[in-house]
């Protein structure tokens, strides 16, 4: 009986202790099932705005694609404009000469040099504007950031390049100063880890080129015919048949450049298109600069530069201005020493002096890729590329 007493009240402390276990645990069941409605709620907001977000982007994509239609729109209307206004500038101009040679001649004015000088800048601004509009390319070469030695191929002079302008990769090399036969390969990568040319497609080309100064544009090389009097040819690089050639109108030619005599012209390619660089006996101090049609092979238009040829090795083109490269009798550090720009967008003193990282020899060939912003160079048989820095004309 004593036993029944003593134990009653511990089984009422046990039913209290459980009972209040119970209410705590329903209190944080209660506790969590609110957090987690909470965070439910805050799911489904963040989905709805999300979903708000991506309808409005879709529109603003949607605007923005109209806008772009009508932004190419206007500007071939412009620029169908401004060829017209050109026409009309240039019979203006010629009736104001006609105008010029029925006046007596006007007596001699002493001019200003301040006011002649500030007269040229605001002629070259107006031409920089003109030519940025006309043009759309208005990159100029900065300096030279960087070099990497792929490998060393073949004779002490040569070319390669890549033809990015087609959609491909594949990398191609013109070994020696004259021979018949292209070498492809399908990337970079075969050809740096190639022993010689051993994962190379030989291309069996229509006729031996001379020289080094070839260009690869749209699927096609461009090279100049060995033994032929300036007779360019133009070969598609898909089965190496010849696609059309010209004999060029330039006569009395040098070589282009006077430490690579073996090149009587340089073909050059940038984001304009083809270019020609060489060497008339009319004027051997200077190099000349053409710009071709690569459908036609007609040469367009042509200057003079003021780039000396003495002491030149190569040179290539970046937005319409010429980079000519200069070294020494006994090979040494190569450098862009004279810039021509047939833009007028730049003037030669504007540009830097851009130095390319020692080494001891002399580039047979220097390519510009426009796409890559590289340099693809021979020296003495390395295969080098060179990473361009640049900057905008019109910040000049």
């Amino acid at each position: 009986m004593m036993l029944r007493m003593r134990t009653r009240p511990v089984l009422v402390l046990l039913l209290l202790s459980l009972g209040l276990i119970g209410a705590q645990q329903q209190a944080l069941m209660d506790y969590l099932e609110r957090r987690l409605q909470a965070i439910e709620d805050r799911i489904s907001l963040w989905h709805e705005q999300t979903s708000r977000y991506a309808s409005e982007l879709r529109e603003v994509k949607q605007q923005m694609v109209s806008q772009l239609e009508a932004l190419e729109k206007n500007k071939e209307g412009l620029r169908g404009e401004l060829d017209g206004l050109g026409g009309r500038v240039g019979r203006v101009e010629r009736e104001m000469d006609y105008l010029e040679t029925q006046k007596e001649a006007q007596p001699c004015v002493d001019v200003d040099d301040k006011l002649v000088e500030q007269q040229v800048i605001v002629a070259r601004e107006k031409n920089k504007l003109k030519y940025a509009k006309l043009s759309g390319c208005t990159d100029m070469l900065s300096g030279v950031k960087g070099m990497k030695v792929l490998k060393r191929l073949g004779d002490s002079k040569g070319m390669w390049t890549k033809d990015l302008s087609s959609g491909s990769g594949k990398v191609y090399v013109f070994n020696g100063t004259a021979d018949d036969t292209l070498y492809q390969f399908s990337s970079v990568r075969d050809f740096t880890s190639s022993q010689g040319t051993a994962l190379a497609t030989p291309l069996k080309l229509p006729a031996r080129w001379s020289g080094t100064g070839h260009a690869l544009y749209k699927g096609h090389a461009y090279f100049m015919e060995e033994g032929a009097d300036l007779r360019l040819l133009k070969v598609s690089l898909s089965d190496g048949s010849l696609v059309d050639s010209s004999v060029l109108p330039l006569p009395d030619l040098v070589s282009a450049y006077a430490l690579t005599p073996d090149t009587a012209v340089d073909l050059a390619v940038d984001e304009e298109g083809l270019w020609a660089i060489y060497a008339t006996q009319q004027d051997q101090r200077h190099l000349c600069l053409a710009k071709m049609d690569s459908d036609t092979l007609a040469i367009t238009q042509m200057w003079t530069t003021p780039c000396p040829r003495e002491n030149s090795e190569a040179a290539f083109v970046v937005c319409g201005t010429v980079y000519v490269v200069y070294n020494s009798r006994l090979p040494g550090r190569s450098r862009v020493q004279c810039v021509f720009d047939v833009g007028e967008m730049s003037a030669a003193d504007e540009a830097p002096l851009a130095y390319f990282p020692r080494r001891q020899g002399s580039h047979s060939s220097l390519k510009y890729s426009p796409q890559e912003r590289l340099l693809y160079a021979w020296d003495q048989g390395y295969q080098i590329l060179y990473k361009l820095t640049m900057r905008s004309k019109l910040e000049v």
